[in-house]
Parts: C-alpha cells; sequence; structure tokens
C-alpha cells in the first residue's frame, strides 16, 4: 500500500547551554493511506518530538538536522515537510488543513476565552474563504458528527461548560473541520475514563473509516494500541527498536523493551500475583546518551564489548516486521535472547491474611460531604453539591481496598474526608491504630494532630505535592518535625535514611532537588514522605496513573513489598481498572458519591453484579488485537450526574439499560447479596441473568 507519510532517517537535536543533544537518531517508518500507526514507548523516547516534527512545530530550541518526510498529497505531489523553514507558505497551507493534531490535554489548544464554535470556525476560515455564517454551518454539522448533543447550542459554550469527554470531543471536531488527511492524536485518551475512552475510541475509528484518514496515534497504553492500530513503531530513547503490524508485535515481541513492557502489564482478571515484571531503572536523559544500544542499562541481554560499542542496526526478521538488536543482527549468537535473568514467575498469590474476626482499622459510618453552593451580594446558599452521599465502609488491618469510579463519582472526596482535609456533613469516621477506638469526625485540626502520623496520603502528581524549594531529606523529615514523631536531629536522621533504603534510595540522592529526578522517582519521594511516620494507613490517591506501564510497575512492586514488611493498610483510589485488579483484595466501586458494589476483587472483574460495575469491566482493553473484535463493550452515553443535581430515583437510572419504572423513582439502598458481596440496585441478579440477544435489544 502506497504510505501517506514515509519518514526516512530522520533526526532532530535539542540545543541548550551544554550544547547539542539528539532527540530523535535517524528514525524511519511510514504510515499508510487510511490506517493508523501507534507510536509507544515511556515518557522521553521521543514520541511526542516525532509528531512535532511531522507537523514542523517544533520548539524553538529544536532542529531538524536531516532526513525526509516525505508526504503524498492528494493531486499526487511528493512534498519533503523537512526541507525549508518551519513558517514556509507551503508548510503553513498544510498545518492544521491537511495534517492535524489533537493533545492529551484539551485545554492545551482550546482557549477558555472564546467559544468552541468560535475556535472552530477561526481554524476553518484560515484555510478557506468562507464567510463566518457559512463556516458556522460547518462547525455545528462537525460537531453533531462528533457526537455532541445540541450541538446548535454547544457552538456557543466556553471550554469550562463542558465535561472532559465533551472538551475532546470539542477538539477532535476543530481538528477534523478541514478534513485533514491525516491526524496525529498525542495520548488523546490517556486522562479519560475508561467509559469516555471507550466511546472516543469508536467516535476516532469511524470518523477514519467514513474519511479514509491516516492517523498517527501516540500512547503508552498497549490495550489502546490492540485496539486501534494496524501497525506499530515502537521507540526508545530517539530510536525505532521494533515495529510491524500490531498482531505480530503484541503477540510474538522480539525486542527486549518491547517484551519488557508487555510483562509490565497487571493482570485484570483479578486474581492476586505477588509482583510485576518490572523494567529495572528509567530512560536515560538525552545529555546522558550511552553509547552502543540505547537499551543496555535496563537489558537483561546485555552483552559487554558489543552492545555497550556499537549501535545495533534496524535488522528485518521478516517480510513486516523489523528489530534493533544485535541478538537479531551479524553477530546475533553472542546474545543469549532465549533467556532472562529477571523475570518473575506469573504465580498466583494468596491473598493477604486479613483478619476480619477483628474490628477494621478503618471505618466508615453513613459518612455524606455536602458542600454549599453559594452566590449574590449576600452569600446566601442557594444550593447543595452532594459529593457524597451516605459512605459506609470497613477496612481491615493490612488489607487493600480498591476504589474505582469515573470522575466526578467522590473516590478523591472520600479520601480526603476520611483524613479530615474536608470535613464530614454527616457520619462518622473510626480509626482503631492500636486497641483504642478514636471517631475522627468533628475534631479540630489540633485534636487530629496526634492522628495524622497514623493515616498518610500518597498524591497523583508528584509534582504539585512535592515542594520544588526543599530538598528530599527536608522533603521527608518535615513530616517528622512537624508530627513531632521523632525529638532529636539523629532520630530524624536515622528515620530518613531507613524509608530511602525501603523505597531503593541511595543517601547520595538526600541533598537532590525534585526537578533532579524522573515521575517515577518523584512518586517514591512521595512514598517515602508518606511512610516516614511509619503509619498504619496510606490512602493512594490515583498514585500511579500519570506513571508509563514500566515504572508503575516498579511502584505497584514496591507498594506491595511495604505492606508486607509493615503490614500496611491501603486505600488505593484509581481509575485504572488493571492497577486495581492487581493490588487490591477488596473492591468498592462508587458513583455519584455512593457505593454501588462491593466484593472481593475476583468477584468484581469476573461476576460483576451491579450494571455500573458491568460497564467499567466491559471498557477494560486487553493488549491482545481483535479481543473485541465481537464488540461486546457496553458504551456509557452521558455523564455522572451534576452532585448539585442528582435526579431522583437511582442516581445511574438514565444511564443504565437494564432500568425500570423502580429505578426511576426509588434509590435502591447497598445490602448484601451474598458473603462479602454488597450490592445497590433493584435487580441484584440482572447482570448476570440477561441472555445477550435480550441485551442487544435494551442496548439498542
Amino acid at each position: 500500500m502506497k504510505p501517506l507519510i514515509n519518514v526516512t532517517d530522520l533526526s532532530v537535536s535539542f540545543s541548550g547551554d551544554d550544547g547539542k543533544v539528539t532527540a530523535l537518531d535517524n528514525i524511519s517508518f511510514s504510515i499508510p493511506e487510511g490506517k493508523t500507526v501507534c507510536l509507544v514507548g515511556e515518557s522521553g523516547c521521543g514520541k511526542s518530538v516525532t509528531a512535532k516534527a511531522l507537523l514542523r512545530i517544533l520548539d524553538n530550541h529544536a532542529a531538524i538536522e536531516s532526513g525526509r518526510i516525505e508526504y503524498q498529497r492528494a493531486d499526487g505531489d511528493l512534498m519533503d515537510l523537512a526541507q525549508g523553514p518551519a513558517k514556509a507558505k507551503h508548510i503553513r497551507a498544510i498545518q492544521g488543513n491537511e495534517i492535524s493534531m489533537i493533545y492529551q490535554e484539551p485545554m492545551t489548544s482550546l482557549s477558555p476565552l472564546y467559544t468552541i464554535g468560535n475556535q472552530i470556525v477561526e481554524v476553518l476560515r484560515w484555510h478557506t474563504n468562507l464567510s463566518f455564517e457559512e463556516a458556522k454551518f460547518q462547525a455545528i454539522e462537525m460537531l453533531r458528527l462528533v457526537g455532541i448533543p445540541s450541538a446548535a447550542d454547544r457552538f456557543d459554550s466556553y471550554t469550562f461548560e463542558l465535561s472532559g469527554g465533551m472538551r475532546q470531543r470539542a477538539m477532535i471536531a476543530m481538528a477534523l473541520i478541514c478534513n485533514p488527511r491525516l491526524l496525529i492524536a498525542d495520548e488523546p485518551t490517556t486522562a479519560l475514563d475508561v467509559t469516555t475512552q471507550a466511546i472516543i475510541l469508536d467516535l476516532m475509528r469511524e470518523l477514519q473509516k467514513t474519511r479514509n484518514m491516516s492517523m498517527l496515534f501516540i500512547t503508552h497504553d498497549l490495550g489502546v494500541v490492540a485496539d486501534i492500530a494496524d501497525e506499530v513503531v515502537i521507540m526508545y530513547l530517539g530510536n525505532v527498536v521494533e515495529q510491524g503490524p500490531v498482531e505480530q508485535i503484541l503477540t510474538n515481541p522480539q525486542h527486549p523493551y518491547t517484551k519488557g513492557l508487555l510483562a509490565s502489564l497487571p493482570h485484570t482478571d483479578g486474581k492476586r500475583r505477588a509482583r510485576l515484571n518490572a523494567i529495572p531503572g528509567v530512560v536515560p536523559s538525552l545529555q546522558n546518551r550511552p553509547k552502543g544500544c540505547p537499551f543496555q542499562d535496563r537489558c537483561d541481554h546485555f552483552v559487554a564489548g558489543l552492545c555497550n560499542e556499537k549501535l545495533p542496526e534496524l535488522t528485518a526478521i521478516s517480510g513486516v516486521q523489523s528489530v534493533r538488536c544485535h541478538g537479531f543482527g551479524a553477530q546475533a549468537d553472542l546474545v543469549p535472547l532465549h533467556t532472562s535473568t529477571s523475570q518473575v514467575d506469573d504465580c498466583l498469590h494468596a491473598p493477604n491474611p486479613v483478619d476480619r474476626s477483628q474490628a477494621p482499622i478503618l471505618e466508615l459510618q453513613n459518612v455524606s460531604k455536602h458542600f454549599p453552593i453559594r452566590s449574590g451580594f449576600f452569600n446566601r446558599q442557594t444550593g447543595t453539591v452532594r459529593s457524597l452521599n451516605d459512605v459506609s465502609l470497613k477496612i481491615w488491618r493490612g488489607e487493600t481496598l480498591g476504589l474505582v469510579g469515573e470522575s466526578g463519582c467522590g473516590k478523591s472526596t472520600l479520601g480526603q474526608t476520611i483524613i479530615g482535609l474536608h470535613k464530614a456533613t454527616n457520619g462518622k469516621v473510626m480509626f482503631r491504630p492500636e486497641e483504642e477506638e478514636v471517631e475522627l469526625t468533628g475534631k479540630t485540626d489540633s485534636q487530629l494532630r496526634p492522628y495524622w502520623a497514623d493515616i498518610r496520603m500518597v498524591f497523583q502528581d508528584p509534582n504539585s505535592s512535592l515542594n520544588p524549594r526543599m530538598a528530599v531529606y527536608d522533603i521527608i523529615a518535615e513530616v517528622l518535625r512537624v508530627g513531632q514523631e521523632l525529638k532529636s536531629t539523629k532520630d530524624i536522621e536515622k528515620r530518613v535514611l531507613e524509608v530511602m533504603d525501603k523505597i531503593g534510595f541511595s543517601k547520595e540522592f538526600l541533598k537532590r532537588y525534585p526537578h533532579a529526578f524522573s515521575g517515577g522517582q518523584r512518586q517514591r519521594i512521595g512514598i517515602a514522605r508518606a511512610l516516614a511516620p511509619y503509619p498504619k494507613v496510606i490512602i493512594a490517591d490515583e498514585a500511579v496513573s500519570a506513571l508509563d506501564v514500566s515504572v508503575q510497575a516498579q511502584i505497584l512492586n514496591l507498594l506491595k513489598d511495604l505492606q508486607e514488611e509493615l503490614n500496611l493498610t491501603y486505600l488505593f483510589i484509581s481509575h485504572d481498572l488493571s492497577v486495581v485488579a492487581h493490588i487490591s483484595d477488596r473492591v468498592a466501586v462508587m458513583y455519584a458519591g455512593r457505593i454501588v458494589e462491593l466484593a472481593d476483587t475476583e468477584a468484581i472483574f469476573n461476576a460483576p453484579r451491579h450494571p455500573y460495575t458491568e460497564a467499567l469491566m466491559s471498557a477494560i482493553l486487553e493488549p491482545v488485537p481483535n479481543a473485541h473484535a465481537d464488540d461486546t463493550r457496553i458504551r456509557l452515553e452521558g455523564n455522572v450526574p451534576d452532585p448539585a443535581n442528582l435526579p431522583k430515583g437511582c442516581p445511574f437510572a438514565p444511564r443504565c439499560r437494564y432500568a425500570t419504572s423502580i429505578c426511576e423513582d426509588s434509590d435502591p439502598s447497598l445490602g448484601e447479596i451474598s458473603t462479602d458481596h454488597m450490592l445497590a440496585c433493584h435487580h441484584p441478579d440482572v447482570v448476570q441473568n440477561t441472555p445477550a440477544d435480550q441485551l442487544e435489544v435494551m442496548a439498542g
């Protein structure tokens, strides 16, 4: 098939105070017409730089050093996009027109100062001679095409008036308004819930099919790759290390890095496994690019004198698959690719020995949290945001309770209410650190201070939770000083060294500042800070969501090791269901500020009973090509209801395919349907007893 884009020996460099560094090193790949190519790799591997180079929107300190980007235009002309200045007329004519781009965060390309419609019209009129009214008509049609309801009304909406999924649709509409031949999508679904992600991927696939559009899709989610890709390009430190059809790459990977990425993924069967096969270390910085193979420091098959001396060639191992590894070149007999020294046994792991005959260490009794809505000159209350509604939970010492649900379901509010960042409106939070029983609700900060050391929190983004002006030592020691856990400087220093050792850091790191570390390393520092007073309970709020799969595996292994060593109790909040399946003993599913299902992990993932849980589980993407070829996934249209305007009856009823009249009138309470399985649904047997043909009728 004739390629739409053919990249040959493309090199890009960054200029800085210390001279030039290579960001892309002679990469080559092609994008066939009407097909999707996925760029895969960890952060720092050059995926986004590649995309920006194709569109000629590199940062000011970046430059194309050599290579070709051949673009086959619709009229048959072949254009080299690597030639000429980025602001040249022929380049500007293509940007946003024939080649367009969407980003992970819609707010990076959508202005909060202008309406959605005006921004789309601006793009269209830049590349055409249409009048405003003509462009407006096309913009509304495009908004309707990407699935935005009441498109004519939404034309005049601002970005802050749209949900995350709607903002993503609006950004797609703006990217497609000029009918591009190539759409570059840079992590467009990474920040989305699994339900919204499924809908956006469906939308992009359908638009590609109807428009015969090519896509360059950048992601580190191998489940997404399996779902949407035709071909895959694996990148590492600015090099293409493996490429080929998606079936070959995911079912028969050859490069050690590709194998490592796939081995790092958690299983989603809900069965406990001791550890993940994490790739050791991190991607080197561009300034520290090693001589020879860039993957050598993390590879199980490293051969001294070969891998550290010579960069391997990209070798074709079949008619369609290529690998950059000495194990496939002229000296393949020197590289023992058939063996591995660090593979973890994929054996099932018995759940933590949790003694549920004892009182739970943490218990929530009918906890609610409401926020007043105030307006007007006199700041009167005009409404109420009901973020948490009558939540009851028990967490036993030494167990991990996973908490899942879409954004806006109240997960983070629950964690913050437990720890005292929010004061509960109603209900009780009972904490039992040892023999005593303490009610945390209703206490002042000074009364809570003695318990701050026992319940700690790890946040999603270490960049915003670590003080950039403090060295690692002070970040960790501050917790001990403020809590007066330890009095003497000597004892504090000893404890800091202890927790540094537990997270795998040497004492040389203590004087460094957060900016000197990778994302995974910063998250380890956040864990060390939470661990410093040796707490009883750790609330991990999306603690691994922003990490690459390999670093995520390292952190999950660390959390498990610490739990086994210190008998820690975790409340693990996440929208990544595969991570929850791996680490949790039990799972609580939240929707609209309440628990709708609670059971052992295996029951939740293999036999869900609530329609919402069923929809979440069906949206999980496995890294297996054609895993969803039968298209049995449940598409949840709409959004979590506004907590300031909850519907009468069951809050999930407007989105539920099983809903009946009782669901619209009465809110079901959480009750036990079997041993240790709690459910809030008027139809407790409908999920497991509804035949497939009837589901099709319901969904239709």
